[in-house]
């Protein structure tokens, strides 16, 4: 058994069955990611954000509180 077909049988079987799926597997996400989210990734996304909003919203109140109850919480939470 020569090094030709040492490397020459894994590279064509290879070329004929694992080589046409990646590309087609590669352009398939590519085409996936140029066609931007779908409409229920975009809800997903909207829903996350006003969660965000209104998570900022209640820790904003809760500083405040904090800074209203003990002015100093910053300073000796920043210790911990």
């Amino acid at each position: 058994m020569g090094i030709h077909e040492a490397f020459g049988v894994p590279l064509i079987l290879f070329m004929i069955f694992v080589a046409p799926i990646w590309v087609i597997m590669h352009y398939r996400s590519k085409r996936k990611i140029s066609e931007g989210l779908s409409e229920t990734e975009l809800n997903q996304l909207n829903d996350l954000s006003n969660r965000a909003e209104k998570m900022a919203d209640r820790i904003k109140t809760l500083e405040a509180i904090l800074d209203a109850e003990s002015p100093n919480w910053r300073r000796d939470h920043d210790k911990v």
